[in-house]
């Protein structure tokens, strides 16, 4: 009996020191971290509002900690293709997932099989921002001439079967923002997905009557007038659009908006997921940086982890009513 005791305090022992080794050891990887380039995933195209903010954070990120980090656009599959990328990516710390809500939100209920399901594959970092959307349209001659909600419901009901919207692919913020907007005010219009910023340049073109663009994405055809920006989607005025009202003021019963954030693979060290929570939302917070990105129509909202985690489920569990309701079916 002394000795089986003997055994299993020995073999405690040992265990313990091998926790203590590997904690220890992962101690000083953190301290070390980052030691190689980070690469920021973005699930879309150049140019969109998810390319845009990844593209100034990781030059933030750059100059803070003296790292390399760069930015790759893996889109398609209405951003499945990133998300797969970084879910089978190596957890530690070095593919790092920059996505908009619809692959984080929408695709779980939209897809019926997901080779990453975001939900459960995923660990989340940090919220980058909140964007509101913004219903536009066209100003070129050949177009309706529409300078309102009014107006576009007028040119709707006298010509039911061309009205359109375009969106940046099936599920996504534009999507079910359009979706919602058409069902509320009983337009039935049409659906166009697009891949990405393809739909903004047919929308300036004429060949769609309006859509529902994040704010970051348009801001410059605005400013530039070769859009007209009606209502912005979210409970309260955009502060890079303060002249546009929301749907809301405008009798529209409906409240959405877009969001972007940071998240890793699943089983990434919790040391380095907050470490990195602490940078982005350091960035966040630094008065040039939240200047540029409200200037730009997103809103910075600095989260710990675990607020973050909170956020994407719930989230998700808002909009898969939604997406069913909607009907929508994966292209």
């Amino acid at each position: 009996m002394k000795l089986k005791k003997w055994m299993r305090h020995l073999a405690n022992l040992i265990f313990i020191g091998f926790v203590g080794i590997s904690a220890l050891s992962q101690a000083q990887s953190i301290d070390k971290y980052p030691e190689k380039p980070i690469r920021f995933i973005v699930s879309f195209t150049a140019g969109g509002t998810t390319d845009i903010l990844a593209r100034e954070v990781a030059a933030q990120l750059t100059t803070k900690w003296n790292a390399v980090v760069v930015v790759e656009n893996k889109s398609g599959g209405a951003g499945n293709i990133g998300t797969e990328y970084v879910g089978h990516s190596a957890p530690d710390g070095y593919t790092i997932l920059i996505n908009s809500f619809g692959p984080i939100a929408i695709n779980p209920t939209l897809f019926p099989k997901l080779a990453v399901n975001p939900q459960k594959e995923l660990q989340p970092i940090a919220l980058l921002a909140e964007v509101p959307t913004v219903l536009v349209v066209p100003t070129i001659a050949s177009a309706p001439v529409i300078n309102s909600i009014a107006d576009l419901t007028k040119f709707a009901k006298a010509n039911p079967d061309k009205v359109s919207y375009g969106s940046t692919g099936i599920g996504t913020a534009a999507h079910m923002t359009g979706y919602l907007y058409s069902a509320r005010t009983g337009m039935n219009a049409l659906h166009i997905p697009y891949k990405g910023a393809e739909a903004t340049r047919d929308l300036v073109a004429g060949r769609l009557q309006y859509m529902f663009a994040t704010v970051p994405s348009v801001t410059q055809l605005i400013k530039g007038g070769q859009l007209r920006p009606l209502a912005v989607s979210t409970k309260i005025r955009s502060r890079s659009l303060p002249d546009v009202p929301t749907l809301k003021e405008l009798g529209v019963d409906m409240a959405t908006g877009s969001w972007f954030g940071f998240f890793a693979p699943k089983g990434t060290p919790i040391a380095i997921v907050q470490k990195l929570n602490k940078a982005f939302n350091e960035i966040l917070q630094t008065p040039e940086v939240n200047a540029r990105l409200v200037a730009q129509g997103a809103e910075p909202i600095p989260m710990s982890v675990e607020e973050f985690s909170k956020f994407v489920r719930t989230e998700y569990e808002t909009w898969a009513p939604i997406v069913k309701a909607s009907g929508a079916k994966p292209e």
